[in-house]
């Protein structure tokens, strides 16, 4: 058994590194669900999660992970039989399709290569021909976390409006959300679903649903089966009907710390600093894809993610061997390819709570493990990440 020294470099995709101030936020007792100070904190989360939406609407908190988030978006603004669009991005646009069609709606399935973002035109051109307007939403990763590709969003509302097409627009943005910009009131976005372990650094554990004043009027007629999910239970006048029962004390706990470091940092600075240190991340796989078996999934560079970035390996290297010796070597965990990527993809995880010396150790230890597996690439990674960095003012 390899004994290792020194902290793991979590470069997964989600789960991401949660701060200690975060950690240390949960370390404490459970308290009385009616103390009103425990009250004002969790109502506080609320609020400060509408400024990093960018919304004034409504914000709702689940105890469940990011699919929790896509069921309790489907099921209260639709019906059995409803059809939805959903543009094919990769593996987690086709489980939230998957997820629909198994609570019995019809899904429409713009099939891609999981190379490109969401094509808008393409979008225009099945609502259009949606003459009886039967589509009720359109279903979009903002960043679909196994391609690494990220779509537009405000040109997608631009579809719709210029189709005139009714469609409420729901939004992934699990693997986005404090990476890269996101505007629920500025882009008209109707439903948005995010989760606490990716760019919100905290624990798997949380959902979130923003929701338009259009998505709860749609929610008063639709009629999937829904309960705990329910918009609607959750604006009781009991405290308990915010969380439709016992409140995550501490996850709570947890959120609470992480939007004060968000706010502290300051949203505009963290969107910078996520792009700085993707800048990074793309300069070593440029440099690693020069004359060897690496390339970029994201074919585009301007739809590429400020998250993660997902790196293909030509036959017949094996790309789980490498992520194997990564983390048995250097203790650097990354993501595996998921999907018809499995085996063939590795990701790098660059989103939440991290500095430029963490994303330096990650790329020099996946340059290193490259040489020990005998995977062809490209010279220099490491340092065109470092010029990459010190470029930056």
């Amino acid at each position: 058994m390899a004994i290792q020294s020194g902290r793991n470099f979590l470069h997964t995709p989600g789960p991401t590194n949660i701060p200690d101030r975060v950690l240390r936020a949960m370390m404490r007792p459970a308290v009385d669900l009616n103390d009103p100070e425990f009250m004002a904190m969790a109502l506080s989360c609320f609020g400060d999660l509408k400024k990093i939406f960018k919304t004034g609407s409504d914000v709702y908190i689940y105890s469940a992970n990011g699919h929790g988030g896509w069921e309790a978006a489907l099921v209260n603004v639709l019906s059995a039989g409803d059809r939805v669009l959903v543009p094919e991005t990769g593996h987690f646009s086709f489980n939230w399709s998957a997820m629909a069609s198994s609570l019995g709606l019809e899904v429409d399935y713009v099939e891609a290569d999981w190379r490109r973002a969401v094509d808008p035109n393409a979008v225009a051109e099945r609502l259009r021909a949606d003459t009886n307007q039967s589509i009720k939403a359109v279903l979009i990763v903002h960043t679909d976390t196994a391609t690494s590709v990220t779509s537009d969003i405000p040109a997608v509302r631009k579809a719709l409006d210029d189709t005139g097409h009714p469609a409420l627009l729901m939004v992934d943005t699990i693997a986005a959300l404090a990476t890269v910009p996101f505007e629920f009131d500025a882009w008209g976005v109707d439903v948005a679903v995010a989760a606490s372990q990716k760019g919100l650094m905290q624990p798997p554990g949380l959902a979130f649903n923003a929701v338009s004043k259009k998505a709860l009027a749609a929610a008063e007629q639709a009629t999937l089966p829904r309960n705990y999910w329910d918009w609607q239970r959750r604006h009781g006048r009991e405290f308990y009907s915010h969380f439709c029962g016992t409140a995550p004390e501490h996850q709570l706990f947890a959120l609470r710390e992480a939007l004060d470091m968000v706010l502290e940092e300051g949203l505009d600075a963290i969107l910078t600093r996520h792009q700085r240190l993707s800048n990074a991340v793309r300069a070593a796989v440029e440099a690693w894809s020069q004359n060897g078996a690496l390339s970029f999934n994201a074919i585009e560079l301007e739809q590429r993610a400020n998250s993660v970035t997902t790196i293909l390996v030509d036959e017949p290297y094996n790309a789980d061997a490498l992520r194997e010796t990564c983390s048995s070597r250097f203790n650097v965990s990354l993501g595996a390819g998921y999907g018809r990527l499995q085996g063939r993809a590795f990701r790098i995880g660059h989103m939440g709570y991290l500095n430029e010396p963490m994303i330096l150790g990650a790329l020099a230890s996946v340059e290193s493990s490259l040489a020990l597996c005998g995977i062809p690439h490209g010279s220099g990674g490491t340092d065109a990440a470092i010029a990459s960095l010190s470029a930056e003012k």
